[in-house]
Order: structure tokens, then C-alpha cells, then sequence
């Protein structure tokens, strides 16, 4: 061996050496900081040790949940960090059963302005049935808890992520920018009260890819300052479909711009894709939406605006939606309903619905026979074959 060989044969086990080193320093597992994997201990500062160690880093760090079950009350993972952090799960994570230790914190585990994170695998069990429960009882219960929640986030990946039995939302996103969610399981029962799937607002460049979301409200429900959002090859049912709304809440509210839905199918769901907003007055907008490519499979409401919304009944009634809908188009969307009116259109009366287009709409009625559409101030243009027919103004 040439001494030119020996010298690069010993730089190369040295450098071996130093990137196991590195690598070795930089993962930081719970385990190692008092987290016990019995479903009982609780983790939740042993948790919060490892994400600090790993917050400081000066180069990308993991932290690693092994296998096990860890118990986990109400945490704040927060930022910035020094460098890009990976979180690796491949145990089950679990919140106490008691509902009440949540008090009005409004969240379970909370990820706060974290840049350059990637949140992979793991099961999110939220425990929820007690607070169900409560709920459906009519007593007085708390507010509930969002599962998972990325407040002020930049440059995230959540990916292979199981969330299941949550009290409310599964998982917020809420001021984040560029965001991807790839392949996440979000259940619940179907009855399970106001329990959403995702939820994403005044959020820009967010991209949800490959999930399936079985729970009892919106699979997706898209709030104010939602823009550049892409929801594609998503499995929902049951649920209530993927919703822009509730809109106009507030007077003063952020727009909803350039969202896309394709390549997705809804199953038994109480609504396909649904824009929604209260009748009261706003500086609100949605517009430059695609909803495209999609299936649905005996869904009570395929396709719907509903501009009237006022469940209450208290400051909405002789009240008319200012949230201004523009630039929406209905493309290829196939499959059954299981009412009748397979397509409802109705919009604001001071804030008709224009640029709305459908092409190439094959709705059928589960009982043999005919769907129908409902307009109401919607004005738009029909193209190639519309089933049920078109009810657009032009």
C-alpha cells in the first residue's frame, strides 16, 4: 500500500470518526432525559430537556421518541432554534385522559416559531372521549385543545404523522409559511363534535399531499389569509368535506387567494368542497379557486357556497355576507350524491358570486333519479357536459 493510500485510508477513518461524532452529539433522546416509555410517567419535561438541547445546536439536530408509550400533558416545543431540528417519532404519544388538565390553554402540543423543522411519524393520541362526552352532555365544559398546532412556522415538513381522538382540531397551522404535509392520518369518530382535521389560516405556500382524514367536522377547513394553499390526492369521509370557511366573522377580515383542491376523493361525507361564510358584513374576499379531478362517493352536498350561514341565529338574521367570491372553478368532478340537489350555489345578495365556471360536472342522485342544482346570485359560465344542469347566470 503506497503511503499516498495510507494517508487518505487513515483522513477517510478520521473523517468516519468525526461525522459518527457529530452525528452521535446532535441526536437527542427523550429517553436519555428521563422520558418513560410506560403510557403512566410523565414525559412531558424530559420531552422539553431534549428539544432544548437540540434548540441550541449549532448544527442540525433530531430528536428522537423511540418506540413506547409517552405520556405528555400540554407542551410548547419553541423557537427560533440555532439550526434546522428533525423530529423522529416512531412510538405513540398520548395526552392524559382527564380533560380537565387542559384548562383553557387552547392546545395540546404546540410547535412555536420553529424554522427549518420536520416533524416525521409517530401516533398523536388524543384521548378525547371524556371530553366528548362532556360536550354532547350539555354541561359546562372547557373550550378544548388542538392537537398538534404550528404557530408563526417557516420552512416545516410534517410527514408519516398518525393523529387520532382529538378534542378539536387535529392539527392547525396558523401564520406559517411554506408548509408540506405529506401522508398524515387524522381520525376520529364521525360523531365526534367540532372535531376538524386540518386547519390552516393566514398562512401562505402550504401544501397538503397523500393524507386521509376521518373525523366528525371539516377534513380541511381553510380560514381568513389562507393564500397559495394545494390540497391534493386527499381521502376524506367522514366528515364535512374541505371547506373555505366560516368567513366573515369579523368586519375586518383577510382574504382567501389561489387555493387548489385536485385529485381527491370524499367518501359519505356531509359536504365535497364548500365555501362558506356568515351573513354579516365584511372586507372579506375568496377568489382564484380550482377545485378539479375530483370523486365523490354518496356525499350530501358535492358542491356548495353557502353565503347565509347563521346556525345561531344571533347577529346574522336580515344580514348579508360582504365576503366578495370571484375566479372559482368547478372542473371534472364526478360521482354520487346522496341528496338530490347535487350542486347549491347560493350567494350573497349585496355580493353576488361572479367568475364562477363549471365544466365537465357528472353528479348522479343515489335514488335513481335526477340530480338537481340550486342558484341563487351566482353568475358564471358552463362548459362541456354539466350533470345536474347548469343553473348559472350569465
Amino acid at each position: 500500500m503506497t503511503k499516498s493510500v495510507i494517508r487518505f485510508s487513515l483522513l477517510f477513518t478520521l473523517l468516519t470518526f468525526i461525522d459518527v461524532s457529530i452525528s452521535a452529539s446532535n441526536v437527542f433522546n427523550v429517553v436519555s432525559f428521563g422520558a418513560k416509555p410506560d403510557g403512566v410517567t410523565d414525559s412531558t419535561g424530559a420531552f422539553l430537556k431534549a428539544w432544548q438541547g437540540a434548540c441550541v445546536s449549532a448544527s442540525s439536530a433530531t430528536v428522537v421518541v423511540p418506540k413506547g408509550t409517552f405520556l405528555l400533558k400540554v407542551i410548547t416545543f419553541g423557537g427560533p432554534c440555532k439550526s434546522k431540528i428533525t423530529f423522529q417519532v416512531a412510538g405513540t404519544v398520548i395526552a392524559p385522559e382527564d380533560y380537565r388538565t387542559f384548562g383553557n390553554s387552547g392546545f395540546w402540543i404546540l410547535f412555536n416559531k420553529v424554522n427549518r423543522f420536520s416533524l416525521v411519524g409517530g401516533t398523536f393520541d388524543a384521548r378525547a372521549n371524556g371530553f366528548w362526552s362532556c360536550r354532547k352532555s350539555g354541561q359546562n365544559c372547557p373550550p378544548g385543545v388542538r392537537s398538534i398546532s404550528f404557530n408563526s412556522a417557516k420552512d416545516v415538513i410534517i410527514s408519516g404523522v398518525k393523529s387520532m381522538n382529538s378534542q378539536v382540531t387535529h392539527m392547525t397551522l396558523n401564520g406559517c409559511t411554506n408548509v408540506v404535509v405529506r401522508n398524515v392520518k387524522l381520525v376520529a369518530p364521525g360523531n365526534s363534535p367540532n372535531t376538524d382535521g386540518f386547519h390552516v389560516q393566514h398562512s401562505t405556500g402550504v401544501t397538503f399531499t397523500g393524507s386521509t382524514v376521518q373525523t366528525g367536522d371539516d377534513c380541511v377547513a381553510i380560514g381568513p389569509g389562507t393564500r397559495n394553499l394545494l390540497i391534493t390526492k386527499l381521502a376524506c369521509g367522514p366528515g364535512h368535506g374541505v371547506s373555505i370557511g366560516s368567513l366573515a366573522k369579523e368586519l375586518k377580515e383577510d382574504g382567501v387567494e389561489n387555493v387548489t383542491v385536485s385529485s381527491s376523493v370524499f367518501t359519505g361525507s356531509q359536504n365535497g368542497v364548500r365555501i362558506k361564510s356568515w351573513a354579516r358584513p365584511s372586507n372579506g374576499f375568496v377568489r382564484t379557486v380550482f377545485f378539479q379531478d375530483l370523486v365523490m362517493k354518496n356525499v350530501e352536498n358535492p358542491i356548495i357556497i353557502d353565503q347565509n350561514y347563521c346556525p345561531t341565529h344571533e347577529g346574522c338574521p336580515n344580514e348579508y355576507s360582504g365576503v366578495k367570491i370571484s375566479q372559482v372553478t368547478y372542473k371534472n368532478i364526478q360521482g354520487t350524491s346522496a341528496t338530490q340537489e347535487a350542486m347549491k350555489l347560493v350567494c350573497s345578495k349585496s355580493s353576488p358570486c361572479t367568475g364562477i365556471t363549471l365544466q365537465d360536472i357528472k353528479l348522479t342522485y343515489n335514488k335513481g333519479t335526477p340530480a338537481t342544482s340550486f342558484c341563487f346570485n351566482a353568475v358564471g359560465k358552463s362548459l362541456g357536459v354539466i350533470q345536474p344542469t347548469s343553473c348559472l347566470n350569465r
